[in-house]
């Protein structure tokens, strides 16, 4: 993976958290995915990913994650994130161990990394607490709903206190009231602890309403379309979900959306 860092990334104040320059990425049987690609994700920013199935948005996140190589380009990311591979991943399964509790699962980034028994237990309680889980901590993951499932997935990500969050599509399998809920949660958690987030979703009304920034990326190979400034308040609650304002951006950015190709815009 081409990942460097340079001396304007090294500041707390200045440059971004993630930088990606012209990337590009071909699959083995020559379909190409993605690119060429230049996104750069600001330190505590909060950015969505949009558009249609198989448009590179999945791929993106797993290059800047480490988990594939770039066929071309490079990704730049924060010193720190760099030195401290400190990046949360939230799939869009909960990928849970079915053999081991809640604890056990959220629990396990510090245990591979041989973590000290005391400082999991710490770091896991807080976790739990953070996503209203601390009741469920012994309990399995087919004792848990589907929103359950989720939040010990977002726990096991945030339990080594990454600088950067990766979600991809995390809540597009759960119903509508319990996904407003976890975009709320979300959001809070956001607020809280300052963490750069790049999100990947299919919604555009998700899209708007968690994000800071809204990039529109166009059908295969994925490209940038167009990249939105969100404008709304702060916090974003239920009033922004219902005000004309939201509906706005909203039907702008479907309309960009359209423009790339895209047959079905998503809720």
């Amino acid at each position: 993976m081409a990942v460097s860092s340079s001396r304007d990334l090294d500041s707390p104040a200045a440059g971004p958290a993630i930088r990606l320059r012209a990337v590009t990425k071909t699959y083995r049987n020559g379909v190409p995915a993605l690119g060429p690609i230049d996104l750069a994700v600001g330190r505590g920013e909060f950015v969505s990913l949009l558009g249609p199935s198989g448009c590179g948005k999945s791929t993106a996140l797993r290059l800047i994650a480490g988990l594939a190589e770039p066929s071309s380009g490079r990704i730049e990311m924060a010193s720190q994130a760099q030195r401290g591979h400190s990046i949360g991943f939230v799939f869009q399964e909960p990928t849970l161990m079915p053999w081991t509790s809640v604890r056990g699962n959220v629990g396990l980034p510090l245990k591979l990394a041989h973590a000290p028994s005391a400082e999991i237990a710490r770091r896991v309680d807080a976790a739990l607490a953070r996503v209203e889980l601390s009741d469920f901590a012994e309990a399995y993951p087919r004792e848990l709903s589907g929103g359950m499932k989720m939040r010990a997935s977002l726990a096991r990500a945030l339990v080594t206190d990454p600088d950067i969050l990766l979600m991809d599509e995390p809540f597009a399998a759960l119903d509508e009231i319990t996904r407003f809920r976890l975009n709320d949660d979300l959001l809070a958690l956001w607020r809280e602890l300052g963490k750069t987030v790049l999100f990947v979703t299919h919604s555009v009304f998700e899209s708007v309403y968690l994000a800071q920034r809204v990039v529109v990326m166009s059908p295969r190979p994925g490209r940038i379309a167009a990249d939105f400034r969100i404008d709304a308040p702060e916090p974003r609650n239920e009033d922004f979900r219902t005000s004309a304002d939201y509906a706005a951006q909203c039907r702008e950015v479907s309309r960009a959306l359209a423009e790339t190709g895209a047959t079905k815009v998503r809720a």
